[in-house]
């Protein structure tokens, strides 16, 4: 089992990022909400890793705090949720408004998500609030799987608009409503990874 990764941040392609560690590359899919706390390419990452085995493939899932790991790990626990819907959650909300969510019983919130219906919704909302009630005797998450809001995400290059896009449609959205999120707050200025945070704070808001 691959449980961190610490080296340099050699490729930033929302949700994929490939870091070097000890002249190995490894390929990793992040949430944005981890996206956002990275270095510029060339910059020391240390990232909490899950690595998923199938048939196929070994998939490495990275996290900046320990916290999206667990909170992660709960998510592919609840029957019909895999990994591209947990990157997706933990990309469209932060710890604190998924906390939220769990306590409120908020199904509005998490269907504005992509992939998620209602029904999807409320088996998420149960199951997780079951677990954390176990787990912390109150329905909200654990605080280990606290964390500060990321910092402003810093400019990347290349073209930002479709980058976004890209960023969006690789999470769930189809390209229509990808691009109409995108298009809503692009000011023609904003590198992408600010671009994806407003564009999924726009799409979490409806």
């Amino acid at each position: 089992m691959i449980g961190r990764l610490a080296g340099t941040l050699l490729r930033k392609q929302p949700p994929w990022l490939l870091v070097d560690v000890g002249g190995v590359g490894y390929e990793v899919e992040a949430p944005m909400s981890t996206i956002y706390d990275l270095p510029e390419e060339g910059g020391a990452v240390v990232l909490h890793t899950h690595l998923q085995v199938r048939d196929d493939a070994h998939l490495l899932y990275g996290f900046a705090r320990e916290g999206e790991r667990q909170l992660f790990r709960a998510l592919l626990k609840v029957n019909g949720v895999g990994a591209k819907l947990a990157l997706a959650i933990l990309s469209g909300m932060s710890l604190e408004e998924f906390a939220r969510c769990v306590r409120e019983q908020d199904t509005a919130a998490l269907t504005r998500l992509p992939g998620i219906g209602r029904k999807t919704a409320e088996r998420l909302l149960i199951e997780l609030r079951d677990r954390l009630e176990t787990e912390a005797g109150a329905t909200e998450l654990p605080a280990e799987m606290a964390g500060e809001a990321p910092p402003e995400a810093a400019a990347t290059g290349g073209d930002a608009h479709a980058e976004a896009v890209s960023a969006l449609i690789a999470l769930g959205y189809k390209p229509p409503e990808a691009s109409r999120l995108v298009t809503a707050v692009d000011d023609g200025e904003s590198p992408s990874e600010a671009l994806i945070r407003a564009a999924l704070k726009g799409a979490l808001k409806g």
